[in-house]
């Protein structure tokens, strides 16, 4: 590739990374970044462009790779364009077929280099008429007639220009295409998690080794370690799986399956964080079985248990709600009502300080949400987790929970 091309193809891959994350390129990618990336791409056209390699062109572009130089293919070209532009979704084959001459690179490296946008110094100076290597001759050669002012002066309103195209940009795909998501789980490869944007904590190898035991879903163990302040026990959760939460207004539903509570305090569900270290406010939102009373006799129960906390040292959370699902006496007589656990659903819905928390359970997937409780609590939360614990206890065993589905719906905000 030549300098120009170079120069128009940094622009397209800048370009590609603020539809995909929201925010202009502001370093390399990392590798969970270019996964993300190399997924996206996929999803949208339909084609292929090779995580690492994203990762390689993002060095290049940031001018860390000044040691090696990129050649991306026009088949790469093309693909980074059809995603930019939004082309229709295709295949290897179809394209081949169809469009083996690559209009879509063409179609970008064409406007670019009429619009100005994204090519670097070098093109600048090849548009104005300065021809190769004589570029820097002809700048430092004396100004005649205040040309050499003239010259500065457009490439100080380029630049200007191309900082109010990146700032509308930004604004437009921040605001026009919110950052929806949803996983089923489907594929639980570290690979395929990491391209969804999930992240990993204290992973126990063993039983994280296990996730995918289940086939169409994400198993985790109610392993010992908990959330709950403890001046005696740090906050600590084996395999959490963490995503993002890219809005401050949303609707996330997360769904499990043959999910059977028997021991104190065996729990899986939804864990909201201000921060990933589990030291800042937090709200818990799980499906749990408690038969604790202070000592006295108490039939256990499964139940929806929703708890918040304000973190930073403070030791006493907030139950803010409790509802009752499944009272294990009530099994000696009618076994068949444990049916109605074969599907839990959590959905949680923000909206400014108020969280409405809604469950369903029963024999089939589509049964109804019933509101569990709305609640007013100042947090906003940055990260949301998957969870499976069973506090700092040795007597409980580690059971299954399966996660099936998780989705996240950006709303506009309406509440202050």
């Amino acid at each position: 590739m030549n300098s120009l091309d170079l120069s128009v193809f940094a622009s397209l891959f800048r370009q590609a990374c603020l539809k995909c994350f929201g925010h202009p390129l502001e370093g390399p990618l990392t590798e969970t970044e270019s996964k993300l990336l190399y997924n996206q791409v996929f999803e949208q056209t339909g084609l292929t462009i090779g995580w690492k390699s994203l990762k390689n062109y993002s060095l290049f572009v940031m001018g860390g790779g000044e040691d090696k130089k990129e050649n991306p293919s026009p088949a790469t070209l093309d693909t980074l364009a059809r995603y930019v532009l939004g082309a229709p979704y295709t295949t290897e084959a179809e394209r081949r077929e169809r469009e083996g001459h690559y209009p879509y690179w063409f179609r970008y490296k064409e406007q670019a280099l009429r619009q100005g946008g994204g090519v670097g110094e070098q093109a600048i100076q090849q548009r104005e008429g300065v021809n190769g290597g004589n570029a820097q001759r002809q700048e430092e050669r004396p100004a005649i007639n205040g040309e050499k002012k003239t010259v500065s002066r457009k490439r100080v309103g380029w630049w200007v220009g191309l900082a109010v195209v990146i700032i509308l940009l930004t604004l437009f795909y921040r605001r026009g295409k919110p950052a929806n998501f949803y996983s089923n789980f489907h594929t639980v490869s570290e690979d395929s998690l990491a391209a969804e944007g999930w992240v990993v904590q204290r992973k126990d190898s063993g039983y994280w080794s296990r996730r995918g035991e289940h086939p169409g879903g994400l198993t985790l163990f109610t392993l010992k370690g908990d959330n709950w302040p403890d001046s005696a026990q740090g906050p600590s959760i084996h395999d959490l799986l963490l995503h993002e939460l890219p809005c401050d207004c949303w609707t996330l539903e997360v769904h499990l399956k043959d999910f059977l509570p028997y021991q104190n305090w065996q729990q899986a569900g939804v864990l909201l964080l201000e921060d990933s270290m589990l030291t800042a406010k937090s709200m818990r939102v799980s499906f749990a079985y408690n038969d604790y009373n202070g000592g006295f006799p108490r039939s256990g129960t499964i139940h929806v248990q929703a708890i918040t906390s304000l973190g930073n040292g403070l030791d006493k959370p907030e139950e803010i709600a409790h509802t009752i699902i499944l009272q294990t006496d009530s099994l000696r007589d009618h076994p068949l009502i444990l049916r109605d656990l074969t599907y839990l659903s959590l959905r949680i819905e923000k909206q400014g300080k108020r969280f409405r928390i809604l469950y369903a359970n029963g024999v089939n997937e589509n049964t109804s949400f019933k509101e569990v409780v709305s609640h007013e609590f100042a947090m906003t939360p940055r990260w949301v987790g998957l969870f499976s614990l069973r506090g700092f206890v040795d007597s409980a065993a580690a059971i299954p929970a399966q996660f099936r589905f998780f989705s996240l719906q950006c709303d506009a905000c309406s509440h202050p």
